[in-house]
């Protein structure tokens, strides 16, 4: 499971080979630094820490700066841990937008914007009351939430005002457009959650859409690799 940690830049528009303009948010995705690599025999499962943007000493905590120096890596603001991470990677390694390639598939992750206090028509697009016809303070409210006689009370989970936004969400699925592997970009179609300057983690899809194929770089890779395969028979009998 390949993923990176990032954080989100803004939105833009840009226009792909064929000439068609693609929404997409631009997310800083490096570098990461590998600060540790977890083993099946040492910890007993595998999985690689990634640390993003980089912090003064003076800033970390003492038991997490130990961690970090322990294995040689320099302090940063954001660590996160990947499990079956599919690349080879040791501590030291630098790893950035190029573990993902043009036509990917990824899933992001990030804390959506905070709105405060909201009432029930912008929280849970309730329809609110009249506007006309004698209706007064009731333009924005919920209406009764007691069921009358019987049972009498609010039940559990009634859809009410109160706080909204400040939570993790998860966008499967979104295309990678580019990769500027230079400037440590990359341009995903569509949303990301988060406000602009948020930190984002970019993973490996884990529910590909329907109808999705590997890119041709990949599929071209495997197609050589199985003519390799199919041809050392061959060479075999013909050394005999």
């Amino acid at each position: 499971m390949l993923g990176l940690l990032g954080k989100k830049l803004g939105q833009t528009r840009v226009y792909d080979e064929k000439g068609i303009v693609r929404p997409v948010t631009i997310v800083l995705a490096g570098p990461n630094r590998v600060l540790q690599c977890k083993t099946q025999e040492s910890d007993g499962y595998n999985a690689v820490q990634l640390g993003f943007d980089d912090q003064k000493d003076q800033r970390v905590t003492k038991p997490l700066l130990g961690h970090i120096k322990k294995h040689n890596g320099a302090a940063v603001k954001r660590i996160k841990e990947f499990r079956n991470f599919s690349k080879e990677v040791k501590p030291g390694d630098v790893v950035g937008p190029a573990l993902f390639a043009p036509g990917d598939f990824v899933d992001a992750i990030g804390v959506t914007k905070g709105r405060g206090f909201e009432g029930v028509v912008g929280r849970h697009a309730f329809r609110g009351g009249d506007s006309t016809h004698g209706a007064k303070g009731w333009h924005r409210r919920s209406g009764a939430i007691g069921q009358r006689l019987f049972p009498g009370t609010v039940m559990r989970g009634m859809k009410m005002p109160g706080h909204m936004g400040q939570v993790q969400r998860t966008t499967q699925n979104l295309e990678v457009i580019q990769v500027r592997e230079a400037d440590n970009l990359l341009l995903i179609k569509g949303a990301i959650p988060g406000a602009e300057g948020d930190y984002v983690v970019i993973r490996e899809s884990k529910k590909r859409p329907k109808g999705w194929k590997p890119p041709v770089s990949i599929a071209s890779g495997k197609k050589a690799k199985a003519a390799e395969k199919a041809a050392e028979p061959k060479k075999a009998e013909a050394k005999k």
